[in-house]
């Protein structure tokens, strides 16, 4: 199982922001993410957010070996045509390195931010399901004129395209069906937070089960298009399980919860770099143990 982070993009880069990524890398996670929003829940609404491909360049030039990433991209403020173009460069800045995590969105702030009515669940999975293959063309071909309902492009030119063939990969956060037969088409891996239903009153075992449940249906939908579920990366962004932070108040905590999830067929969970004074508050000596001790006993 791979460990990795996410370091939300919330400090200047020249007061916190860099050393963290450096840090990261040092500590031997597999990757680390960022989400991509314009801003997100509160308490972090009001305070600073940076950009995430901005970020992700800047990381990409103070790192070597760990992988870098989004978590997630969507399209409440993406459009697959100008996103295409900066994943291209985002790669070949970072020597290949590059893995796009991309949901469908929600109903937060960036669902409004461009002046647009938030979109229905339904309007969401429209729009995605017209998204992702649409991007997977505009990394994979010369030139692409496709005229959508949503998304359109007219003889766009992505040479040479990316360091990573034939694109770099897909995580795609799914768990309704339509996701998740885009993860099976499209996906390099599968990422889920769990079932949110859970969150608030759950309990870690109701978690474990609905989980287990996520993953055979993507193994379903994997089935129905003739593909080995085997082949699909799976990971869980963790902090939205009823288990909350404990797994990260100790080592052993945190060999316990990912080794119940590895027997679900997970291959890698990403956790929160500490945040003080948030929900994802945590001891940044015990978090740091976890990436290198933990680590190490997951194998």
């Amino acid at each position: 199982m791979r460990l990795s982070t996410v370091i939300l993009p919330v400090d200047r880069w020249h007061e916190g922001g860099r050393a963290k990524w450096r840090r990261a890398e040092e500590l031997g996670f597999h990757a680390a993410y960022t989400y991509d929003h314009l801003s997100w829940r509160v308490p972090f609404r009001d305070g600073p957010w940076f950009g995430a491909v901005p970020t992700l360049t800047a990381a990409a030039g103070v790192t070597e070996r760990m992988r870098l990433g989004t978590l997630v991209t969507s399209p409440n403020f993406r459009h697959p045509v100008t996103l295409a173009k900066e994943l291209i460069s985002l790669d070949d800045i970072s020597g290949g390195r590059i893995t796009l995590g991309i949901g469908a969105g929600g109903s937060g702030f960036d669902a409004t931010a461009l002046g647009q009515e938030p979109w229905t669940p339904r309007e969401r999975a429209d729009r995605f399901g017209e998204f992702v293959p649409l991007l997977d063309r505009l990394l994979t071909e010369g030139s692409v004129s496709q005229r959508g309902t949503f998304y359109s492009a007219r003889e766009v030119r992505n040479l040479p395209g990316c360091v990573q063939r034939p694109r770099l990969p897909f995580a795609v956060a799914a768990t309704g069906p339509r996701g998740m037969r885009l993860a099976a088409r499209y996906g390099q891996a599968w990422v889920t937070t769990g079932d949110p239903k859970l969150y608030e009153t759950g309990t870690p075992e109701q978690s474990v089960a609905a989980l287990r449940g996520q993953v055979e249906r993507l193994g379903e939908a994997c089935a129905e298009l003739g593909r080995d579920a085997a082949e699909l990366g799976k990971v869980l962004l963790h902090g939205f399980t009823p288990d909350r932070n404990g797994p990260l108040e100790s080592v052993e905590a945190f060999v316990d919860f990912a080794g119940r999830h590895r027997e679900l067929g997970f291959t890698e969970i990403a956790v929160h770099w500490p945040i003080p004074g948030t929900g994802f508050a945590a001891d940044q000596a015990v978090f740091e143990r976890i990436a290198t001790e933990a680590a190490a006993r997951l194998g």
